[in-house]
């Protein structure tokens, strides 16, 4: 699902993320995140609080929107989070965070996100393509 122009567009470049309940849409960039090798989204909990009330409301819909403003290149990818509060991923995000902000600031936590449909969002005639 995740081919190797996404992975490198995820792991490249800054990602929002979109999470709506009650009709009221949420939207973040989000810099401390990830790709894992079997194609999971994963994403550092810094300051995700309505993020974090929405994917509970939910059922944990979210959907991420990463891109190249360079060659507008651009994916959307919809998908289910969970939310983890420990564990190996929540302690790479930490160390990651700790460092950015001299610890000021810490990672609560991770998003593990598992993409369920890829959209191009690239201008063209594979726009809104489904990969």
């Amino acid at each position: 699902m995740l081919n190797e122009n996404v992975v490198k567009l995820l792991k490249e470049d800054m990602w929002d993320l979109a999470t709506c309940s009650g009709n009221e849409p949420n939207v973040v960039p989000v810099a401390f995140k990830d790709v894992t090798d079997d194609g999971k989204l994963l994403v550092g909990d810094v300051f995700l609080e309505t993020t974090l009330k929405n994917i509970q409301s939910n059922g944990g819909k979210i959907a991420i929107s990463v891109y190249d403003a360079k060659n507008l290149e651009g994916y959307q990818i919809k998908g289910t989070a969970t939310y983890v509060k420990e564990g190996a991923i929540v302690n790479t995000f930490k160390a990651m965070v700790e460092k950015m902000f001299n610890g000021a600031a810490t990672a609560k936590g991770a998003l593990v996100i598992t993409p369920d449909k890829v959209i191009v969002t690239t201008p063209g005639a594979d726009n809104k393509k489904v990969l």
